[in-house]
């Protein structure tokens, strides 16, 4: 397996911490050189503190860095590229002589990436395929890039309902125990007063049993009482004096008023135009 494969998985943030407790959950804390020394870029006997380089290769944000570089003060960031941010304890601070920056980019707009950083001791061996960034406090940043492979998505499960069944063209399917979503329609509370009709003429009652057909004869107004409304209620006395103002005409009296002979009309259709003679 060469190198590429077992690091096939691309760096998505590269950041500085004092030790494991301040490093993210989700970095990986490069606490030892290859050469098996410390990582510590502060040196010095019964230091409490320090800050050690580390990587994430978390790829829910979705972006990947690709390119590191390692600049002095003197150089200004290239265009692109931002410092490394810093996860470290009360007034600790890393050196400003040298710094890294990197080059953050959308997983999807490259196909290489980098994918491991490492750490030696100055002037020792060479990391084989890896390139050299260069030299800070003692140490010698080494980067891998190539192409990388981003997990493809796994397709949720999805969990098909019972009820769909009844969607199938193959026909229904068993009956469903009663529950309190296919429970029967209740049929609607009908007054004592329709009782009462209904009393008076049971062959036409809808719900019996030997007249199924008359189910397609139920209006909206089934099982609703007949009550007066109230401000018709001390009107329903008529007196006789409005009665006897009451005409009734007969059919000759209503011939006589609405008749109409129509001779204007007719007048006006027998009257011969005007022919118009050519100058």
């Amino acid at each position: 397996m060469s190198v590429f494969e077992s690091s096939s998985r691309p760096i998505t943030a590269v950041a500085w911490a004092s030790n494991t407790s301040t490093c993210p959950s989700y970095f990986n804390l490069i606490s030892l050189t290859e050469d098996g020394a410390s990582a510590n870029f502060i040196r010095g006997f019964a230091l409490k503190s320090g800050f050690f380089l580390c990587y994430s290769k978390d790829l829910s944000g979705g972006m990947v860095v690709a390119d590191v570089q390692l600049i002095s003060d003197k150089e200004t960031i290239p265009h692109g590229y931002c410092y490394i941010p810093e996860y470290l304890e009360p007034k600790a601070s890393v050196g400003k002589k040298k710094r890294i920056c990197v080059r953050i980019v959308p997983v999807a707009s490259v196909t290489m990436a980098v994918l491991d950083l490492k750490l030696t001791a100055k002037n020792k061996t060479m990391v084989q395929q890896y390139t050299c960034l260069g030299d800070m406090n003692g140490f010698v940043v080494w980067c891998l890039k190539g192409p990388f492979s981003s997990p493809t998505p796994q397709a949720k499960p999805r969990s098909v309902s019972l009820d769909l069944r009844s969607l199938s063209l193959d026909g229904a399917g068993p009956p469903q125990p009663l529950k309190p979503s296919n429970l029967p329609d209740v049929p609607p509370k009908v007054s004592r007063r329709r009782s009462k009709l209904d009393m008076s003429k049971p062959t036409e009652g809808v719900y019996d049993s030997s007249n199924h057909s008359n189910i397609y004869g139920i209006t909206a107004m089934d099982g609703v009482p007949f009550t007066l409304h109230p401000k018709f209620e001390s009107n329903s006395k008529v007196s006789g004096i409005t009665l006897s103002d009451i005409r009734i005409k007969s059919v000759q009296d209503i011939e006589n008023e609405y008749n109409y002979t129509f001779a204007v009309e007719e007048q006006a259709a027998k009257r011969v135009r005007p022919s118009v003679s050519g100058s």
